[in-house]
């Protein structure tokens, strides 16, 4: 059985085999991100990294409440009463996911849009769901865009998959995610978890020489740094906010 560190009404962390560690969104009713919810989600990532300490094995799973969603973004009219709502939350916590000294995996339990395309994209490996889910991020119809916003699509996937998700939002179904190399693996709904700490044990070692979290820089350190730039800053736009809200 795993040993529960968080149970809270909208956020649990889990701890499998002494270094596993599975966060589950359960923030009704579509693990919808605002920049509270963000730094909770920051908090977890900051509570796993000091239980394992420097230079140990370990990886994090971040997944869904359900089979229905993953995640379906961000509180859009958030930043109708606080513009600054993405510096403080959203940038954080992709900065802090690119920047974990851990493996990390998206656990995709179900529907992925919008900002829930760079928050999967950021973790190092993605398991969707086979049978339920698309996967979208769709700011070019939704009039939104801040700086970074196409690192992770260039970076991490092929030209024409990135061109897709980002000026034609495209939507993918747990299959085509996987032939597209969006996502890592694909598994049933009763399998998904198992999939995915199969895959947590097999990369956690890799942690252990303390140099993890350096090499995935050398690979994608731009888009950390893009996300850097706009976290907590108060002084200047960082974005602009989507014209049409979904």
């Amino acid at each position: 059985m795993p040993e529960s560190i968080i149970n809270e009404a909208n956020l649990a962390l889990d701890r499998y085999d002494g270094n596993i560690f599975v966060i589950t969104m359960r923030k009704a009713p579509e693990n919808r991100l605002n920049s509270a919810y963000a730094q909770k989600l920051i908090g977890a990532f900051n509570t796993v990294r000091k239980l394992l300490g420097a230079d140990t094995e370990g990886a994090v799973i971040t997944k869904g409440n359900d089979a229905k969603f993953w995640c379906t973004g961000l509180e859009l009219d958030e930043s109708d009463s606080n513009p600054y709502a993405n510096s403080e939350g959203f940038f954080p916590l992709l900065a802090t996911i690119m920047d974990f000294p851990f493996p990390t995996i998206a656990l995709i339990t179900g529907h992925t849009f919008g900002g829930a395309g760079p928050f999967a994209l950021s973790h190092d490996y993605r398991v969707m769901n086979s049978k339920r889910g698309f996967f979208s991020m769709p700011p070019v119809d939704l009039g939104l865009h801040f700086p970074g916003i196409g690192t992770l699509p260039r970076l991490k996937l092929r030209p024409q998959v990135a061109r897709a998700m980002l000026l034609e939002a495209k939507r993918w179904t747990g299959e085509e995610a996987l032939k597209d190399g969006i996502v890592d693996f694909v598994a049933e709904p009763d399998k998904m978890l198992d999939v995915a700490l199969d895959l947590a044990r097999k990369w956690a070692p890799k942690a252990k020489m303390g140099v993890f979290s350096l090499l995935r820089n050398e690979l994608y350190g731009e888009a950390g740094r893009a996300f850097r730039e706009i976290s907590y800053v108060h002084g200047k736009s960082t974005g602009s906010p989507a014209k049409a809200k979904i």
